[in-house]
């Protein structure tokens, strides 16, 4: 087949393979700068992919040690519930019938109640008053003039409560026989 080309249409060949190449152009730098924006969107992805993957790892590492912190609460409360169920099971299979305790009086205000005397001069050491403190009678002097006072009350099932283990004696109001 032979074709014959005129001037024009060559003309028009050139036009349009210039005009198809411009657009080339224009593709090529349109695809180039959507490229350079993916690539920017992809490092910014990444930055935050790994900026979220190390606050995993430290809200991780927190998680841990609040769960050991919850554990170890959640087994000092458990040793106290037993503790408690053991106290209560023991003071419901005892009669209180001559039981006594201790209120410690700090300058004549109740202070802390102890089992025994023994516990709380035990107590008021951690208080600054020497392990080794001799304890003398209070005799009439009030409680309020003892930094430290150990009273000692002992249950009383008539009146189903305590009272003073050691009563002072009783002053004779003047003008009484």
């Amino acid at each position: 087949m032979i074709r014959i080309v005129t001037r024009a249409r060559l003309a028009q060949l050139e036009h349009d393979t210039r005009a198809a190449g411009e657009r080339a152009r224009q593709a090529g730098a349109e695809a180039n700068k959507a490229f350079v924006r993916h690539a920017r969107e992809l490092y910014a992805a990444t930055d935050r992919a790994e900026r979220a993957e190390a606050t995993t790892d430290e809200v991780g590492v927190l998680l841990s040690h609040a769960m050991d912190a919850l554990s170890a609460a959640q087994q000092e409360l458990l040793l106290k519930d037993n503790e408690i169920r053991r106290l209560r099971e023991e003071l419901e299979g005892e009669s209180m019938e001559g039981r006594t305790l201790t209120v410690l009086l700090h300058r004549g205000e109740p202070h802390t109640i102890y089992a025994s005397l023994e516990d709380a001069r035990a107590d008021t050491a951690t208080h600054g008053v020497p392990a080794g403190a001799r304890w003398y009678p209070c005799g009439e002097r009030p409680a309020a003039a003892f930094m430290w006072r150990c009273e000692e009350f002992i249950y009383n099932a008539a009146s189903n409560g305590f009272r003073r283990l050691h009563v002072p004696a009783a002053k004779p109001v003047e003008g009484a026989a």
